[in-house]
């Protein structure tokens, strides 16, 4: 029988386990996108610190450690050192629903490779997401300076517009899914994975979680070249180094999460016979969606924020709810024919509605251009 401290002695292992883990892959995310950026870019990128650059995320550390903290005298105090933790934990704490592989039998018993499974995980997911936007407008409020409070002003606006195309899209995972369970979500997923059921469905969560994490070409809180860094600008050390930190586990974490709904997770060849096959397969699919969120840093220029909320509001709002209403008809319409061929309906007309706005929005930047001409 497995006594109580021996459970709460798991939770804690996992809990510790996976904190190290998001704070090593912070670290060594920063090294992987610099050079990423690096190679599209013809650059070197780090090479001094280690070899191949390896310790330079610890150098930068060390930087950061020593680097003198200034804090404004007209600053709000308390809130202006409490907004970078605000900032900071949920990014942590996010992971705590995310699946990483089946149980393993560890020590004579069955491991989980999971922290929580609860059945609203889609629900936790989007509730502890929505609080991070807090420390970034009270950092800017607190800094009492105009940029670091219109960074603040843009974040919530942004937030606001984006956070419901995410929430919506996750609506089509949770249809298909037929749980609000991760683990559910993944299990479902064992045979086809749901982006290509609802591809476009992926395409929105993308684009939405690239604005949530204020990831190029969504980082109108922070532009140098218009808010001279936006909410962090009256920040430094390792003040800022939260904020830096925040920023790229949330990377991994959206990551994860986007593997869990949209690719199949944990799933993958040999994970039924080799269970801990599970935790590699999910490593693999965030490094390469990291990359995507890498390459789009390197490839697309910064929205004017006008045309960021018009995207917003007048693109992705309605097309998330246009996926909804195919998906919900096309599960509706295999469950009542018992013919399970209604469900390829969904990727095709989901694809047909996604063509609107994109071809809506290129003829709107051709009639521009002849203007200007």
């Amino acid at each position: 029988m497995i006594t109580d401290w021996t459970l709460w002695l798991e939770w804690f292992i996992k809990a510790a386990v996976l904190i190290f883990a998001l704070l090593g892959g912070f670290a060594y995310l920063t090294y992987y996108e610099r050079r990423a950026l690096a190679r599209m870019q013809t650059r070197v990128g780090p090479n001094r610190a280690g070899p191949f650059g390896l310790f330079q995320p610890i150098a930068d550390a060390v930087k950061l450690i020593f680097k003198e903290e200034l804090t404004p005298a007209k600053a709000y105090k308390f809130v202006f050192f409490l907004a970078p933790i605000i900032t900071v934990v949920p990014s942590i704490v996010i992971a705590a629903v995310v699946p990483f592989g089946r149980s393993v039998n560890l020590f004579g018993r069955e491991v989980n490779l999971y922290l929580a499974n609860i059945n609203v995980g889609v629900l936790y997911f989007m509730a502890i997401a929505a609080i991070a936007v807090y420390g970034i407008v009270l950092a800017g409020w607190a800094s009492n300076s105009k940029y670091a409070m219109l960074g603040g002003l843009r974040s919530t606006a942004q937030m606001i517009s984006y956070e419901l195309s995410l929430g919506i899209s996750l609506i089509p995972v949770i249809l298909l899914g037929n749980s609000m369970s991760m683990v559910d979500i993944v299990e479902k997923q064992n045979g086809l994975w749901f982006v290509f059921l609802q591809p476009v469905g992926a395409v929105i969560f993308w684009i939405a979680t690239l604005a949530e994490v204020n990831r190029a070409p969504f980082d109108m809180p922070e532009a140098e070249q218009e808010l001279t860094a936006g909410y962090h600008a009256e920040y430094s050390g390792m003040k800022f180094a939260l904020f830096f930190m925040a920023e790229y586990q949330k990377m991994i974490v959206i990551c994860a999460v986007t593997a869990v709904f949209f690719f199949g997770g944990y799933l993958g060849p040999g994970v039924d016979r080799y269970p801990l096959l599970g935790p590699v397969y999910m490593f693999i699919k965030i490094f390469v969606l990291l990359f995507g969120m890498i390459w789009v840093r390197a490839t697309w220029p910064r929205f004017r924020y006008d045309r960021l909320m018009t995207f917003g509001w007048k693109a992705l709002v309605p097309l998330s709810l246009a996926i909804v209403f195919i998906t919900a008809t096309g599960i509706l319409l295999a469950e009542q024919t018992n013919n399970p061929m209604w469900m390829w309906s969904i990727p095709v007309a989901s694809v047909v509605a996604g063509l609107v706005p994109v071809v809506t929005i290129y003829q709107a930047l051709r009639r521009l251009s002849y203007e200007r001409a």
